[in-house]
């Protein structure tokens, strides 16, 4: 039996880039689809219902940022994995795109082995999540099936890497999770990311679920307690 291809919309106002991404993922069997500016990619988005979005954060009459906001205010799409694409190195520009419910980011110029990579390795981590059990500690439950996270009956909507994080230090209540592991476990070994990055996702995490579960230990990781 074959696998259905998965989706990818692919959103630049760059055309070489977007022949250069749509060319080397479709190698890998993915099914391409391309928008050149943001009101397009909304507009394409709700169209095919993509399983990933590669969003240029500096796109016409709306930015990539201001996309996945959109995007992910909506229950259809707070399984879709998106991907930043920017030009801008600085630090603030990469949190503010991790903060709008982003997986991961990709800069500019584009390497296109490392971003061939880092999207199989998103879909890999989907694909594990699926064959593992939903925790339930007190009134939380964590469902990697359907990725969904009720407290008190109440479902919060979480982006694949804040699920993902929370997941993993949930499934060993107590257990200090050194900074280099949560990396390696959650975003893979082929994917590089900033020192901030699991920062951003925790303060993100205890936003969203209201709840003083997740404990720092300085100079070394984080731990779950509930």
């Amino acid at each position: 039996m074959e696998t259905k291809a998965k989706k990818v919309l692919i959103a630049d106002d760059e055309k070489d880039i977007l022949e250069i991404i749509s060319y080397n993922l479709s190698g890998e069997g993915y099914e391409i689809y391309t928008a050149k500016d943001g009101n397009e990619a909304l507009d394409m988005a709700r169209k095919i219902h993509p399983d990933l979005i590669i969003l240029d954060i500096m796109m016409p009459y709306k930015t990539g940022i201001e996309v996945c906001q959109i995007l992910r205010s909506d229950e259809q799409f707070r399984e879709t994995l998106i991907i930043f694409l920017t030009a801008l190195s600085d630090e603030t520009s990469h949190i503010k795109g991790l903060e709008s419910g982003g997986d991961d980011y990709v800069s500019k110029p584009i390497s296109p082995k490392i971003l061939v990579s880092r999207v199989n390795a998103l879909f890999r981590r989907i694909h594990k999540d699926t064959e593992e059990k939903a925790i339930t500690i007190g009134n939380l439950i964590i469902d990697p099936v359907k990725f969904i996270v009720t407290l008190k009956g109440k479902d919060i909507i979480l982006a694949k890497k804040e699920f993902e994080l929370l997941y993993l230090l949930a499934s060993k209540p107590g257990r200090v999770f050194l900074r280099n592991e949560i990396l390696s476990q959650v975003w893979g070994q082929e994917v590089i990311v900033g020192d901030r990055t699991i920062d951003v996702h925790i303060r993100k995490i205890r936003q969203k679920l209201n709840l003083d579960c997740i404990t720092t230990v300085k100079g070394v990781g984080y731990k779950f307690n509930l």
